[in-house]
């Protein structure tokens, strides 16, 4: 039951792997076949799907950045959409479709499983006014591939990129940022640029 209730897919395989494995051990003991039978098919089920997550997690060609205007209709779509939950992990943000900020979508495959808005500080800084991910993706921050991968900061001559202040379980740390008081920052490399 408790796998069923999550919204990330890593946590819900890995959940469902430890009931299979907890019921095959359990109908072992009891002598229960056809359940012990059921319960390895669920398993490697579970382990295939972890695998191929779990492989792709840092794979740039898993993902794909796409640049929107701020003003796209689509993007405004997603923000409406989500706009409780991007409420939850960025206080205070509000989207203006006519600001002056470069706007990212982060899709594997055909589902948009990001957002990142972003504007031009002065003197080659970055601010990210939003970093958003899906809940189902939060556990593969998606959001690294506009950072990191892309090139797009360096291209446009950035040098240094800052998060949002206060916003709730960030996961910069992970992929290159530093700490800097209430904010992150990245260092952007110049063989990104190419």
């Amino acid at each position: 039951m408790i796998s069923l209730l999550q919204t990330r897919l890593l946590r819900l395989r890995i959940i469902n792997l430890a009931g299979s494995l907890i019921l095959l051990g359990y109908n072992a003991i009891i002598e229960v076949w056809p359940m012990v039978g059921l319960n390895v098919v669920l398993s490697l089920i579970n382990v295939v799907y972890l695998w191929r997550m779990l492989r792709s997690r840092h794979d740039a060609q898993a993902y794909t950045v796409l640049e929107v205007e701020p003003d796209d209709r689509y993007l405004a779509h997603v923000l409406h959409v989500h706009r409780e939950d991007i409420a939850r992990y960025n206080p205070g943000f509000t989207h203006d479709p006519h600001g002056d900020h470069s706007a990212y979508l982060v899709l594997k495959g055909d589902e948009t499983v990001g957002v990142v808005l972003v504007r031009d500080a002065g003197d080659g800084v970055a601010q990210v006014v939003l970093d958003w991910v899906s809940p189902g993706y939060r556990d593969f921050t998606p959001g690294e591939f506009v950072y990191r991968e892309s090139g797009l900061f360096a291209r446009r001559g950035f040098e240094r990129v800052l998060s949002p202040a206060g916003m709730a379980n960030p996961y910069y740390g992970r992929i290159g940022f530093r700490p800097e008081g209430e904010r992150w920052v990245l260092d952007v490399r110049e063989d990104a640029a190419g």
